[in-house]
């Protein structure tokens, strides 16, 4: 499966111990990461060089062509969150995942739309079960999980 990973970039690196389990995690399960670059250190050198339009049309293509988004929402990010409202208006299942200590908008949290799905985490060790837990979801699905439909499954998985 393809898998759109979002996290903040240059809004902050608190998190980017988290950013590198979702993507280890989604990898070493055999799906495919465009973003996995994101979740590395040196991402900052790596995007400054990439001018702002070709990041905008390479991420809209990206999240086109995924089957689903995951994001790391602890770190508040302009990018990130008009991600995720890209990837619910044209129909992909999301998971916004957050350290539970860290306040969270409530753009994000009091958001209500059936593909959105929001979990908190207390360690890498659960972090790692959430992932899965969603890619599992959408993935027993009969239907393709570009038209899945999410409105069954619960908010909060």
């Amino acid at each position: 499966m393809n898998v759109y990973f979002a996290c903040s970039v240059t809004g902050g690196r608190e998190a980017e111990a988290a950013y590198q389990t979702i993507v280890a995690t989604l990898q070493a399960d055999g799906h495919i990461v465009p973003t996995a670059h994101l979740s590395q250190p040196d991402v900052i050198a790596l995007e400054a060089v990439v001018d702002p339009q070709e990041v905008y049309t390479r991420d809209i293509d990206w999240i086109s062509t995924c089957q689903a988004l995951i994001a790391e929402v602890s770190t508040p990010s302009h990018g990130v969150g008009y991600e995720i409202s890209y990837a619910l208006c044209i129909g992909k299942p999301v998971l916004c995942c957050y350290q539970q200590s860290k306040p969270v908008s409530k753009m994000i949290t009091g958001n209500t739309h059936p593909a959105l799905h929001l979990k908190p985490y207390q360690s890498h060790a659960e972090l790692k079960h959430i992932v899965r837990e969603f890619i599992a979801i959408i993935t027993s699905s009969t239907q393709k999980p570009d038209s899945f439909d999410m409105s069954n499954i619960t908010r909060n998985l």
